[in-house]
């Protein structure tokens, strides 16, 4: 499965009013594998940039005067993303951008080229109700280190983001996908794959103690989420029926 990591960088806050975007970066994952691969460009967005969004992310109109246009990179920007799943936090600011960078070359909208997105901020806010779920705060919270993320940066944020993305997701398929040889050339060896249908596993009941302290725990997060949990949901379902 090929997956892209994509940031981008604006000159403010609206695509729909006139903003551009001035930084885009991807990052690939192949089967839950970084591998090397990354498109990077910065953008002369042919408009002032935003005192605000500056402060953001630090770069200047100067520094923009000798890149390129969208115009002269957008058909590398759709073969690097063609048919693949997504992963951006707050998707809908990245995507409105490209899709109207497209639109102003008229192109086809730019989600129209990939398979599929994956928001990282609405997968947060569904597995940290009630928590602070911006890149900072997921890179604090699960381990990731971001020290050197003085700045916003389109490349060094899709960077950050894929391994947010891979530990916020290892447990879904971490003891097939991790076994897979995605870096594998010609000639490689196979992996040896193991018929473990007859595997029988022993199942370890928790105590009544366990059982009490995992309760606490879903009642606080229940609580922090202001009653919007899908198990407390399902609950009254059940007990309605």
């Amino acid at each position: 499965m090929r997956q892209i990591v994509l940031d981008t960088e604006t000159t403010g806050l609206s695509a729909a009013t006139g903003d551009r975007l001035i930084e885009i970066g991807c990052v690939e994952l192949v089967n839950r594998r970084l591998t090397g691969r990354h498109l990077h460009y910065y953008v002369n967005p042919e408009r002032d940039i935003d005192e605000g969004a500056i402060a953001v992310h630090g770069i200047t109109l100067d520094f923009l005067a000798d890149k390129p246009r969208f115009a002269d990179i957008a058909h590398e920007v759709r073969d690097f993303v063609q048919d693949a799943e997504l992963i951006i936090h707050n998707a809908a600011f990245d995507l409105g951008f490209l899709d109207m960078e497209f639109q102003r070359l008229g192109l086809p909208p730019f989600r129209q080229h990939v398979g599929s997105v994956i928001d990282t901020l609405l997968e947060a806010r569904q597995m940290f109700p009630g928590k602070r779920n911006s890149l900072d705060a997921l890179c604090e919270r699960l381990g990731v280190s971001n020290a050197h993320r003085t700045l916003h940066g389109a490349l060094l944020d899709a960077e950050l983001l894929a391994e947010v993305y891979l530990a916020m997701t290892r447990g879904q398929n971490a003891l097939v996908i991790d076994m897979m040889d995605t870096g594998a050339g010609p000639g490689a060896a196979a992996i040896a794959t193991a018929d473990l249908s007859a595997l029988r596993l022993p199942v370890i009941e928790p105590s009544a103690e366990e059982l009490a302290a995992h309760a606490a725990v879903l009642k606080d997060m229940d609580k922090a989420s202001g009653g919007k949990t899908v198990w407390q949901e399902a609950a009254l379902l059940e007990e309605a029926a």
